[in-house]
């Protein structure tokens, strides 16, 4: 079984003005809880902290206050932390939400899915009623991917073929860190990769930033990136060339 549960979710922050996390404005919700420890992460504080507890009735209320701002383009979108952890709370919303022709979206890094039967199963009925999946792409070396977040990104990978055969809309983006995630034969085989996703309708490179260092040193750990630069535009660029964009 999917962990969380089907009514109640632990919800660390909300955003009522979204403007990156899906097409037009969002309501975004920020869910508690990832099992990945990504060197850059700006959101540790959702590792700890089981967050405020909603029902998921409540929470698509408290959004639909800002519906006059979404217009045809905008919507929800749950991100996290880790939303597949908490996938019946979110399915539960969603369903909610698709009733009154919401659009939906979850920024995940799939690192929950398994590549079994059963869990697909389990999965299916959240899939039915998101209607985007943004997908973070760290690495496509194993070896660096695990360096980097802790985990494999066997099942990742295997999460965005799913997604892909099951017809639904994909917007893949990676982070780029110099000197560790900008490697050129890894952006390369990210772009094969991504090549050979039917459903793929947007990638960005998004430039690494230190906005959530600050967070690390609250909780009292040691920032593993310090010292390392934010992207120059001529690396960003260079990554955005090899990635095809």
């Amino acid at each position: 079984m999917i962990s969380g549960e089907s009514s109640r979710g632990y919800v660390h922050k909300i955003e009522t003005f979204g403007l990156v996390d899906g097409p037009g404005v969002r309501f975004v919700a920020f869910l508690s809880g990832c099992r990945m420890r990504c060197k850059f992460c700006h959101n540790p504080d959702t590792w700890m902290k089981k967050g405020e507890e909603w029902t998921a009735e409540k929470l698509l209320s408290q959004a639909k206050k800002y519906k006059a701002y979404w217009k045809k383009g905008g919507g929800i979108t749950v991100s996290g932390g880790e939303p597949l952890l908490q996938a019946d709370f979110v399915r539960e919303l969603f369903t909610l939400a698709k009733k009154e022709n919401i659009h939906t979206a979850i920024d995940t890094a799939g690192e929950p899915f398994r590549d079994d039967e059963e869990y697909k199963r389990s999965l299916r009925p959240l899939i039915d009623v998101t209607d985007l999946f943004i997908l973070d792409l760290k690495m496509m070396s194993p070896e660096g991917h695990k360096d980097l977040t802790g985990v494999d990104n066997s099942n990742i990978l295997s999460f965005a073929r799913w997604l892909s055969d099951s017809g639904k809309k994909l917007w893949i983006r990676h982070v780029l860190v110099p000197g560790i995630t900008d490697g050129e034969d890894d952006l390369i085989r990210m772009r094969e990769f991504i090549s050979t996703l039917r459903t793929v309708e947007k990638v960005e490179i998004l430039p690494y930033h230190t906005l959530g260092v600050f967070k690390w040193k609250e909780l009292g750990l040691d920032y593993p990136l310090d010292g390392v630069p934010t992207p120059t535009k001529e690396e960003t660029e260079r990554a955005e060339r090899l990635l095809g964009l």
